[in-house]
């Protein structure tokens, strides 16, 4: 049996002679990290084969072994390493490849997944990872489009609801201005119609620069404790005015109210332009009914009209920008922005707004979490 002493001085110049060949290895794999995987790994089985062979000849040494056990032992230790960079390389290989298959899948098409292959457990982690990347990217390119296009239909029909008033007020305004027009009554009627083109000018405009903030991720909101019942409230007083002139009959009720922590003004906005859109569509002697609720954990706002009905291929895109269908959806017949507005509104208090036929016409409602 070895004596103890004899055996911490093996110990002790077989660790220093593997550290001495642990830090060369450290430092030519720094000096090829930029390297593939497989070239460190051999780097690394070479490492361990050196580090071995180099304290087996520390220990012969120290034990006076004899030629012959020296160059057995060194013979079986080196066969051992040859194999162990047989494997490294393979393994290498095997890593570098799976790696390419990865990079060339994102190379061709970014919009495409990686294939679904046997990877090794950290490749398969990454592969997974760009799966769901790809099908963010995806969601996200399609919601880029969809937003691409409504641009395009918003710019057209802007474009178009601009140039009507405006080639009125011009035509009014140069009138008056040469006096094409002198007597009281008709240049009254000229400033009042131009008053009224002005006014729904403001309003178009004042709707694209809420639309750009919903758009934009800008729309902050002031979040205070309201009733139902006061928002219900305010919504049918605003749009009394116009059910009356156009004889529609006009009902709020609240069945259950609790206090919702929203933007009152925005969402009153959004609530205002479903009455109005219930009203405009309605036909006189109609009726236009918003009713507020508390069910299933949710607060939850109805606005009824009776309006015939919306086709059952426009409902998924009655909420769109500029959608307009047989027809207009939208307050004051303007560029098609109410409903979209609606809508981004609601969904920044984190609520839902959909739309469905019921009975003689449409029913939207809104969904609203009591606590957010």
């Amino acid at each position: 049996m070895i004596p103890f002493a004899d055996l911490l001085l093996v110990v002790f110049y077989a660790t220093l002679a593997a550290f001495a060949v642990a830090v060369v290895a450290l430092g030519v794999l720094y000096a090829l990290r930029g390297r593939s995987v497989a070239t460190q790994l051999i780097v690394v089985a070479v490492a361990t084969v050196l580090a071995t062979i180099s304290g087996i000849l520390v220990i012969s040494f120290l034990m006076l072994l004899n030629d012959h056990d020296r160059s057995v032992v060194l013979a079986v230790v080196t066969s051992a390493g040859l194999v162990a960079m047989a494997v490294s390389v393979l393994l290498g290989r095997r890593l570098v490849a799976a790696n390419r298959t990865l990079v060339d899948a994102v190379r061709a098409d970014p919009f495409r997944p990686p294939p679904a292959e046997r990877l090794p457990r950290e490749l398969a982690e990454l592969s997974r990872e760009l799966a769901a990347a790809y099908d963010r990217l995806a969601a996200s390119h399609e919601r880029e489009q969809a937003l691409e296009t409504s641009r395009r239909e918003l710019v057209a029909w802007v474009s178009h609801d601009l140039r009507t008033p405006l080639a009125g007020l011009r035509a009014m305004a140069e009138a008056l201005e040469d006096e094409v027009v002198a007597d009281q009554d008709t240049v009254q009627r000229y400033h009042g119609r131009i008053r009224v083109e002005v006014e729904r000018l403001t309003e178009m405009v004042d709707d694209l620069f809420e639309l750009s903030r919903i758009h934009a991720g800008a729309l902050r909101l002031s979040r205070q404790r309201v009733g139902l019942a006061d928002l219900v409230a305010e919504a049918v007083a605003g749009a009394e005015a116009l059910a009356r002139a156009k004889g529609v009959r006009l009902h709020g009720d609240v069945r259950e109210g609790l206090p919702v922590q929203v933007d009152a003004g925005e969402l009153g906005r959004a609530l205002r332009n479903l009455v109005v859109n219930a009203i405009r569509h309605t036909p006189s002697d109609g009726a236009v009914e918003i009713i507020g609720e508390v069910r299933g954990g949710e607060a939850r706002v109805t606005v009824a009209d009776a309006c015939g009905g919306i086709p059952e291929d426009d409902l998924p895109r009655v909420f769109d920008v500029a959608f307009r269908g047989e027809t207009a959806r939208t307050p004051g017949g303007g560029a098609g922005l109410g409903l979209a507005i609606a809508r981004g509104i609601v969904e920044a208090h984190a609520g839902e707004i959909g739309v469905a036929n019921d009975g003689p016409g449409c029913r939207f409602e809104v969904r609203l979490p009591l606590t957010v």
